[in-house]
């Protein structure tokens, strides 16, 4: 379903845009055609001046009455002019005090005065259908709001500004290029005319494919920029994993016991060290056991292990590494595997160099094994360096990357549909197939920004936003 003429609902809508609650002030967003004339229904300026007739761009001081006259806040009234607003429509943005009182009477009355309750994502959808914005943006304002480090927030203003729609769209036309070519050998097949060279066309292909295999091998970065680069706490039962924790997230949220094979399920959380978002995850303790349940989450553990890009193994520092770090260290593809020697504040300054030494025999110089204490904070801070070391950011200031599964789901299938038209032009395949398939890789190219959506999965995306944007 492709939209193609800007859409005005027609109603008029208003909500909160600021986090609920009490706070110093808060924003309530008027949109719609009505807008300025329900605004002044319950607007009264000192100097009789109507919102209606304010200037775009401009901002009133007043207050917010009932139909009897009774104040209810002194405000100031922002006004915006379609088609220059955030959703395309006349907008006004009331700014009052923070009481909840308050912004639930000013809605009260502005529902009273026509207006109804906007659903979530409304006011980021009508700026979609309006043309403002296209849906990869859209999603990249949710990112915006969403981003809690440094590198999360530039990757979401990098799509939230279109940069990543503007190389999509440079894609896209290219595939127009290339399917026109196509298309006019068919329309003239009769005549034995050749308008394009295949060795040409075969190049062009590679080309597309190539950059949208770039765009999704940038996804694993992307996703844990965006998610958190997932951490396995992984090792023997009672080492100290649920202890570790619950020091990097400085708050008790694993339970800590020292009977073994007490944390029978994985817990995750995430924190941000040094500006990089890790989802640790603590898991159960590995050995061999009887318990059913016990058996459940050692068979998670190994699941969660398989999952993350960094696996942080523990050891007691007084016990042998166990034969299952063996089986970990084998089957790494690729994992950073830190090793922790746990319980460091039992042993003197020689005994712990002793131990490093006789651990890194075993497991080999890439790997790196650091003595710990949870307890008391010793060797915390050459983990947190490890852990940098170990998370490789790439820098990416220059170049897109893909953070959204939507976006990577819809790319890879244009991917292998690109890779159906560089076969199908190495065996000859006949014009009309590698139109078909050309055509199927710009349609998923176009349902990322937007251009050809179903509206159940607009639905989908815009109910993920909060009210009030």
């Amino acid at each position: 379903m492709a939209i193609t003429t800007a859409i005005n609902t027609g109603d008029t809508i208003c909500a909160i845009s600021t986090p609920p609650g009490c706070g110093g002030i808060a924003v309530i967003r008027i949109s719609g055609d009505n807008a300025l004339q329900t605004a002044d229904a319950i607007f009264k300026s000192p100097r009789q001046k109507k919102i209606a007739d304010a200037a775009p761009y401009t901002m009133l001081y007043g207050n917010v009455v009932t139909t009897a006259g009774e104040i209810i806040d002194t405000v100031v009234a922002a006004v915006y002019r379609a088609p220059h607003s955030f959703t395309g429509e006349d907008v006004v943005e009331i700014t009052c005090h923070g009481s909840e009182y308050i912004q639930q009477k000013i809605l009260e009355l502005l529902i009273t005065a026509g207006c109804r309750m906007a659903t979530p994502g409304e006011y980021t959808r009508r700026a979609y259908l309006n043309k403002k914005i296209d849906l990869a943006q859209a999603e990249g304002i949710a990112d915006v709001i969403a981003a809690r480090t440094a590198a999360s927030h530039r990757l979401a203003m990098t799509q939230m500004r279109g940069e990543f729609s503007s190389k999509l769209n440079e894609l896209r036309q290219k595939m127009i290029d290339f399917a026109s070519l196509i298309e006019l050998e068919l329309d003239f097949s009769e005549e034995e005319v050749e308008f394009a060279d295949r060795t040409r066309l075969f190049s062009l292909a590679n080309e597309l494919q190539s950059r949208i295999t770039r765009l999704v091998e940038s996804f694993t970065t992307g996703n844990a920029i965006k998610n958190g680069i997932p951490v396995a706490i992984a090792g023997e039962t009672n080492a100290g994993k649920s202890t570790l924790l619950n020091k990097l997230l400085g708050e008790e949220k694993a339970i800590v016991s020292d009977i073994h094979g007490t944390t029978r399920d994985t817990i995750e959380d995430t924190i941000t060290i040094d500006g990089i978002l890790y989802r640790f995850i603590d898991t159960a303790g590995i050995r061999e056991t009887k318990d059913q349940i016990e058996k459940l989450g050692i068979e998670r553990t190994y699941k969660k292990i398989e999952q993350s890009a960094i696996v942080l193994w523990l050891s007691d520092i007084n016990e042998e590494l166990s034969p299952e770090y063996a089986e970990i260290q084998k089957e790494k593809d690729g994992k950073n595997i830190i090793v922790l020697l746990t319980k460091c504040d039992l042993k003197t300054p020689a005994e712990i160099a002793s131990s490093i030494e006789k651990t890194t025999r075993q497991t080999g110089n890439e790997t790196k094994t650091i003595a710990i204490s949870a307890q008391t904070g010793d060797g915390m801070e050459e983990l947190y360096a490890a852990l940098k070391t170990a998370a490789r950011h790439p820098e990416y200031e220059n170049d897109i990357v893909v953070s959204n599964i939507r976006h990577y789901e819809a790319l890879v299938r244009a991917r292998t549909a690109m890779q159906r038209v560089t076969d199908g032009l190495q065996t000859s395949l006949p014009g009309d197939l590698l139109a078909q398939d050309i055509r199927e890789a710009m349609h998923y190219i176009g349902e990322i920004t937007g251009e050809i959506t179903p509206a159940d999965l607009l639905q989908t995306i815009f109910s993920r936003f909060c009210i009030g944007k």
